[in-house]
């Protein structure tokens, strides 16, 4: 499922759930901070970023409990860095309003098109030029709190990295994988997610607190807008996200 799809789920498991439980109490404690708040509210207010937000260690473990279950022992067989500190993302009703810096087109993209992306591939300088900067070996989703599907879940085009993995291999053939970062796709990248959004299909990849999912480093993915009727806490739809670099840069362009 995971090499066709480019994403899994992974079913209820304790060791999670605990961990899910002790990241929700430090979530809760970190976006009542003012001067979090300020850093990472963006979207007028519908989206708290929350890079690095959480206190996790290279393992993962937060608050005494570690990272652990299943889906930890299932990416143990990939190569990657340690983790870094977890990603808070909160989304609240109302989401998407643009954002600063949002252009009209760029606001309907993030709306129409759920801010598809690829992670890693940044957007850099004042014409916002993707390089990859920031390879990254997978996605790991962590539900924080019980929400419905209509509360923004993540989505993800099911294939899109194959796609991905063909585009790429050609636009870095050749070039030392030291250099990569400084190599300008943007086009081949835009060309790209065109054949996805024609080819593939939209799914939307939704999980209860103690379940979890991994997304294909190459897969297009993004945040759905809120729906009418959502059902989510008074915190909103709070989930942690690890995206740990790949300990080795030429491996990125492989499925």
């Amino acid at each position: 499922m995971f090499t066709t799809k480019g994403w899994r789920r992974f079913s209820y498991d304790p060791a999670i759930a605990a961990w899910a439980q002790a990241a929700l109490r430090q979530a809760k404690a970190v976006v009542a901070q003012p001067e979090m708040r300020k850093k990472w509210l963006q979207c007028q207010g519908t989206w708290f970023v929350g890079v690095d937000a959480l206190a996790s260690d290279g393992q993962g473990a937060l608050g005494g409990v570690s990272l652990a279950g299943e889906v930890i022992d299932w990416l143990s067989e990939m190569d990657y860095l340690p983790f870094h500190p977890a990603q808070l993302s909160v989304i609240y009703p109302g989401y998407p309003k643009p954002r600063i810096g949002d252009t009209e087109a760029g606001f309907r993209y993030r709306k129409n098109r759920d801010a598809a992306h690829v992670d890693g591939l940044l957007a850099v300088g004042p014409e916002r030029r993707r390089m990859l900067k920031e390879p990254h070996a997978f996605i790991l989703g962590l539900p924080l709190n019980s929400c419905s599907p209509a509360a923004s879940p993540m989505v993800v085009w099911e294939g899109s990295h194959l796609i991905m993995a063909e585009v790429f291999q050609k636009a870095f053939a050749g070039i030392d994988a030291a250099s990569w970062a400084e190599v300008d796709v943007t086009e081949v990248y835009q060309a790209a997610r065109r054949q996805v959004f024609e080819r593939c299909k939209r799914v939307l990849v939704h999980a209860a607190p103690g379940e979890a999912y991994v997304v294909h480093r190459l897969a297009l993915h993004g945040a759905a807008p809120w729906q009418s009727g959502a059902d989510a806490p008074e915190e909103g739809r709070m989930i942690a996200y690890f995206r740990p670099e790949l300990a080795t840069k030429s491996l990125w362009s492989a499925v």
